[in-house]
């Protein structure tokens, strides 16, 4: 990221937001002795592997191995930049931030090079979503679509709140106020709000701004207002957007779906921003998409079970069909519920009221119950053989994904097994067999994305050399002030593991400044996801050996006696070659003293 902060500013950031009060907005902790323990949210935690350090100021799972400081927690919880951590946390602290231009880090995350920067676009977008309200806001511009929103009853403050605009009906008017603006031009094609014929993406639509959870404007939205075209239209896929990956209102429902646990999914941006106008506060939406993996996995970040709220005809019922399995292979905790045929959530609300339609997603129907009734209804309308037998497949489809994420218990399977049978007559070991077959296919088809997801050990090296390099860090995590004692011995120049390497970099920088700095300190000085869960573990470890300044002392003894071996075996190699050459030349008769000496 081009925009950094000062070390002096990211304390300040890190000490606003305690790492207790933060975590718990993600996860419910407990206190069990002196820390908070509570389910770790970066793998498949089923008692409490996690434990925060409200004195040190850290966390760590025991199970995965994640730690780090608040700032750690956030880049791996949300997908975070270290800079973006720091921005969504002096938000939260009310703390104004004051980039700076500085120079590599040790400890930053390195990163190739992008020919477009993330957050040049992000810039671009602001600007755009500011020339979009102005349009929206001008008396005689915007009063159209001023109209429009009036009539789908959407409040002046939701328009504020959700950053609504307008593109003109001019084929190049954003273009154009951008030169007279002198905003980045190069940039609008890559962004996606212009096209590669320089005329402006959206014309005469009403804007809605997508924001990722950080707040950052990463694409947009447009309705048409004249029935030209398509209905809505989003911005292409950018280094900032990619729909499947992406959830409208993310940002403004994440601390009301941590809180009750529950996150419910609509489809329309309007039906979202309705809903957040009611006062339920926990609804997102897809944008324009089919509900995707990505989004699977972005909600269970935040939520524990998820409501599909689609619309009752025949494509949104398909719609929520498809969604339905892909949050069971998420192993999310999944229902659906649906309006009344003939109506959106949008209009639901504004017919009924927040009673009735908070009751709809009360009366959610369980997964399974939905998909037992399309196989029946499947089943009975159907009068084909094909027809009937895609019915059967889909439903043991839906069983086995759910056998494969752990939804269905023993019992419920012999449940389930039985119901087919009376339905379709088959004998239940053959249903067994099939859902087996299926099961083993799941699993084969999910092992590559399971490895990927699991946190992976980090490599501190082999043997006692590497032992003692990591010795001496867990230490000094520990006994800072033994630095200055055995400061002579200690440069980042007798590490070569590079984990290891990179720390001792950090830490002695911190240490030569001051020996009190704390290991909370030293974590605000690394961009590092990796590096976070090292140091974390480090000083864990370090701390349950105790005895520090011996084996300071014996891990720097063992490193000096590599180094002497390393030298000797180097001093010899080289007398060895001499000796070869002097051979060489007595043999031919053609010894050269003066080439010999060379070598």
């Amino acid at each position: 990221m081009a925009g950094m902060f000062d070390n002096s500013t990211v304390i300040q950031v890190q000490q606003a937001n305690d790492i207790v009060d933060v975590i718990s907005e993600h996860v419910s902790l407990k206190r069990k002795g002196r820390e908070m323990v509570g389910l770790c949210p970066f793998h498949d935690d089923n008692r409490p592997s996690m434990n925060v350090n409200a004195v040190k100021q850290i966390f760590k799972c025991f199970a995965c191995g994640a730690g780090g400081d608040v700032f750690k927690f956030l880049q791996m919880r949300e997908n975070l930049t270290f800079p973006q951590a720091i921005e969504r946390l002096a938000e939260r602290a009310g703390i104004k931030l004051k980039p700076v231009q500085s120079s590599q880090r040790p400890g930053r995350a390195q990163t190739p090079s992008q020919e477009i920067d993330p957050n040049k676009l992000a810039q671009v977008n602001a600007w755009a979503a500011n020339y979009f309200r102005q349009n929206l806001q001008d008396e005689k511009k915007g009063k159209y679509a001023r109209d429009y929103l009036a009539q789908r009853q959407i409040t002046s403050e939701s328009i504020n709140n959700w950053q609504l605009g307008l593109a003109i009906a001019s084929p190049d008017d954003l273009l154009s106020t951008a030169r007279e603006k002198n905003a980045q031009i190069k940039l609008l094609e890559p962004a996606g709000l212009v096209t590669a014929q320089n005329q402006d993406k959206f014309i005469n639509r009403l804007m809605f701004t997508i924001t990722d959870v950080t707040g950052r404007v990463i694409g947009f939205g447009g309705r048409t207002l004249d029935d030209s075209g398509a209905k809505y239209i989003n911005s292409p896929a950018t280094p900032l957007f990619d729909k499947s990956n992406s959830l409208y209102g993310l940002e403004q429902a994440r601390h009301q779906i941590v809180s009750t646990g529950t996150a419910v999914v609509v489809e329309g941006y309007t039906d979202c921003i309705m809903a957040h106008q009611f006062g339920c506060t926990n609804i997102v939406a897809t944008l324009g998409t089919s509900f995707t993996a990505g989004h699977g996995r972005i909600l269970r970040r935040y939520a524990k079970k998820v409501i599909l709220l689609f619309d009752s005809d025949v494509a949104g019922l398909e719609a929520a069909n498809r969604a339905l399995d892909v949050c069971l292979a998420q192993r999310i905790d999944i229902r659906l519920a649906s309006v009344p045929e003939g109506k959106d959530p949008c209009d639901f609300l504004l017919a009924a009221g927040k009673e009735r339609f908070e009751q709809l997603l009360n009366d959610a129907v369980d997964v399974f119950q939905f998909k037992w009734n399309r196989l029946t209804a499947g089943i009975g309308s159907e009068d084909t053989l094909a027809g009937k037998r895609s019915a059967i497949e889909e439903y043991l489809q839906t069983i086995a994904t759910a056998l494969w994420a752990g939804n269905v218990s023993p019992i419920d399977r012999g449940l389930i097994v039985n119901r087919v049978s009376k339905i379709i007559g088959l004998d239940t070991r053959q249903i067994n067999d099939e859902l087996k077959r299926r099961l083993r296919q799941a699993q084969r088809s999910s092992s590559y994305n399971t490895e990927k997801q699991t946190t992976q050990p980090i490599d501190y090296g082999r043997g006692l050399f590497a032992t003692a390099q990591r010795e001496v860090l867990e230490v000094l995590l520990n006994e800072p002030n033994l630095f200055e004692i055995f400061k002579q011995k200690i440069t980042p120049d007798i590490f070569d593991v590079p984990i290891l390497k990179q720390i001792a970099e950090i830490l002695f920088e911190a240490l030569n400044t001051d020996v009190n700095t704390s290991l909370a300190e030293i974590l605000a000085k690394t961009e590092s996801v990796e590096l976070g869960n090292s140091l974390v573990e480090l000083s864990q470890t370090g701390q349950e050996k105790g005895n520090f300044q011996a084996r300071l002392k014996g891990a720097l003894d063992a490193i000096e006696r590599h180094r002497e071996q390393k030298q000797n075996s180097f001093i010899k190699t080289i007398d060895d070659q001499k000796q070869f050459l002097r051979k060489v030349y007595e043999n031919t008769g053609k010894e050269n003293p003066h080439n010999v000496g060379m070598v």
